[in-house]
């Protein structure tokens, strides 16, 4: 099996580990990231409806020209607090984090603090 491979079959098993027990309800919707080479990308999404309230990455075309590279921690922390002011705005104080197998560490950390400092509770 390739390396490449390998590495992407690990992070299939911890996203599936942690998704088993999160679940986002309406009163607290679940933050997804997914983060790519390039980019960063955020949701927050209602399971019990199946329906995404907000969504914000580095190739919005709002957040697009404020950002030199999306591939880097103070690209994810400029997503992070966007998406907290934008879930405010829609009533979400408290989200369930959901991490999508990645390390919490780099960008994802830098999101999740950003976010926190926005106002989101998790």
């Amino acid at each position: 099996m390739q390396r490449n491979k390998i590495k992407w079959v690990k992070r299939d098993r911890r996203k599936a580990h942690v998704r088993k027990s999160l679940f986002g309800t309406p009163e607290r919707p679940r933050l997804t990231v997914h983060k790519s080479l390039a980019h960063i990308y955020a949701q927050i999404v209602d399971d019990a409806a199946g329906c995404t309230l907000v969504s914000l990455s580095t190739v919005s075309p709002g957040l697009r020209p404020e950002i030199k590279s999306g591939a880097n921690k103070k690209a994810a922390a400029l997503v992070g607090a966007k998406i907290a002011a934008l879930a405010l705005e829609k009533g979400i104080k408290q989200v369930a984090f959901d991490r999508s197998g990645f390390k919490y560490h780099g960008r994802v950390k830098a999101l999740a603090d950003a976010a926190r400092k926005g106002g989101l509770k998790f």
